[in-house]
């Protein structure tokens, strides 16, 4: 690590040279001509004066140390040096000036800076339709009467999926009581996954949060034991809003902010988790582990993927159609 100096301050010492002169020549000795004097002077002023130090590169002391590295991997001496106006400058000998240059403008080239977490941005995406398609679909259909058990057959009864009916914490996220109930976990939805989305694709993510969900759903039954009946997609809901806010934690970089700051993803989310899973007939418990478990699908992809962006891949439609079996095996077991 180069060590912070401040800067030198070479100052010469003026003198009077007649004096200078006289001093060394003694009382008795003879002044030299005017025409003398001016060739001594000139003779003097021809001698060489020490260059100083040039400066290179200006920045913050994250882009400064990088480039300090790069710097003495290649040899290039240099020193560092805090500017009265706050960002830190490298100086090197004027000779070395080219060659650090150019390894400084190498090093961007091949390592261009890029936000490390970009804010959300505020616009209009469809992804999240195709995973709301599911809960539309079946909830449409059990309201249409088209299969009269259907109701019945994916509520997520507590004591009959402790008897071993483990499909119905799966058809249970499918079904709704009302078209209100239907429009609410559509429109939280809708904005939970659109967030979700421009951080990492939905479907590399989907398919977990459906599974944590369903777990959900089997440790509220576990909980309550029986005699507890409960429908809806806002279990799904939850885990994603849970999801998303661990994954700004983890984003959240740690030079810039405290840990306390850290938390306030976390904390945020909390909140609204607290604000929306409040209400009349609200499944409270079901909300609550449907957010826990959202909470561990968010450790689920790689930081850097979440850094750098992960671009769609064909691939991805494998887990498209692994979201869309899970419903499908609940619902063929159930019916």
């Amino acid at each position: 690590m180069p060590r912070f100096m401040s800067p030198m301050i070479r100052r010469r010492p003026v003198t009077d040279k007649l004096d200078e002169e006289s001093r060394a020549v003694g009382p008795n000795a003879i002044l030299p001509t005017n025409q003398e004097s001016a060739q001594s002077s000139i003779e003097q002023n021809d001698e060489p004066e020490q260059p100083s130090d040039i400066r290179i590169s200006e920045g913050a002391f994250k882009q400064i140390r990088d480039e300090s590295l790069v710097l003495l991997s290649q040899g290039i001496s240099h020193r560092i040096e805090l500017s009265e106006d706050g960002p830190f400058q490298i100086f090197v000998e004027p000779d070395k000036r080219r060659a650090a240059q150019f390894q400084i403008r190498l090093y961007h080239r091949e390592n261009p800076p890029r936000n490390e977490n970009p804010p959300l941005p505020l616009k209009l995406t469809l992804q999240p339709l195709w995973v709301l398609a599911v809960p539309v679909i079946c909830t449409l259909l059990d309201f249409s009467d088209v299969f009269i058990q259907m109701h019945n057959a994916g509520i997520a009864d507590a004591a009959k999926i402790l008897r071993g009916e483990w499909w119905r914490t799966i058809t249970a996220m499918t079904l709704h009581g009302d078209s209100r109930h239907l429009a609410s976990n559509l429109v939280s939805g809708f904005l939970a996954l659109s967030l979700l989305h421009y951080r990492i694709p939905l479907a590399k993510l989907v398919p977990f949060l459906a599974v944590a969900s369903a777990i959900a759903n089997f440790f509220v039954a576990l909980t309550v034991q029986t005699n507890f009946r409960s429908i809806g997609f806002s279990g799904f809901v939850f885990a994603t809003i849970g999801c998303l806010a661990v994954i700004e934690f983890r984003l959240m970089p740690r030079e810039t902010h405290g840990m306390l700051r850290r938390f306030a993803p976390l904390c945020g989310a909390a909140s609204l988790a607290v604000f929306l899973g409040l209400g009349e007939n609200a499944d409270i418990l079901g909300h609550l582990y449907g957010f826990i478990a959202g909470l561990l699908c968010g450790f689920i992809p790689k930081k850097k993927t979440l850094r750098w962006g992960a671009p769609t891949e064909v691939t991805d439609i494998f887990w498209i159609l692994a979201y869309y079996a899970l419903f499908a095996i609940g619902w063929a077991l159930a019916i």
